[in-house]
């Protein structure tokens, strides 16, 4: 697979609690340069992120990061904040103990409220892969194609697990046609980003793949 197709599919991404400005400011010349589809960035950078890339590079931050559990009112205000400040695309994670206790019309419900809050920016939905079993997987699939969002997405990379293959095939399975996945957390190297990207993934959640390009330009 063409390496510049691999870097067009990366959300080159810091999350780290410790981000500084110019750790971020880094990323942003990276993703530039390297032709990543956004730079995925804690909330608190995006206005500064946005006016420093001046529109030649998506800013994708994070809300109810990472634990989900926020109220939802809360998450809708972290999204139109977002928004406002200049990020084109946010990833949510889900409450996941209404996942485990299958209040699914909740989830929905939820969902749809922060796609509106949004205010038509692109939405990715994190289910936290990692804390699911196979069915409520499944069970998310249905509720994220039937909530409007954009994406759905393995990992935070912050809960004990990762993207993972099964993952991604699993979605690939389960989606409605409107919804694209996204792999989250733990991919390594080229070898990983194109076998996710061939089970079905369009975008990939990595820090690694640009530095691996960067390494291989000596």
């Amino acid at each position: 697979m063409d390496l510049k197709e691999i870097l067009s599919k990366c959300d080159h991404t810091l999350l780290a609690q410790t981000s500084t400005w110019p750790e971020i400011k880094a990323i942003c010349d990276d993703g530039m340069k390297y032709g990543c589809a956004s730079v995925c960035i804690p909330a608190s950078h995006v206005k500064q992120a946005a006016e420093y890339v001046g529109g030649k590079l998506a800013i994708c931050t994070v809300i109810g990061f990472p634990n989900g559990y926020d109220t939802t009112a809360a998450k809708c205000f972290m999204a139109t904040d977002a928004a406002d400040n200049g990020a084109e695309e946010i990833d949510m994670v889900i409450n996941v103990g209404w996942a485990k206790e299958g209040k699914w019309d909740a989830l929905l419900e939820e969902i749809k409220a922060v796609k509106a809050a949004c205010k038509g920016r692109l939405l990715k939905v994190i289910i936290e892969c990692c804390l699911l079993t196979d069915e409520e997987k499944i069970k998310m699939c249905e509720v994220v194609t039937n909530s409007g969002a954009d994406y759905i997405k393995t990992s935070t990379g912050f809960g004990g697990g990762g993207a993972t293959r099964e993952d991604v095939a699993l979605f690939a399975k389960y989606v409605g046609p409107g919804v694209k996945i996204k792999a989250a957390g733990g991919i390594a190297d080229l070898k990983d980003a194109e076998d996710f990207i061939n089970l079905g993934a369009s975008r990939l959640g990595t820090s690694r793949i640009v530095k691996a390009v960067k390494a291989m330009e000596g």
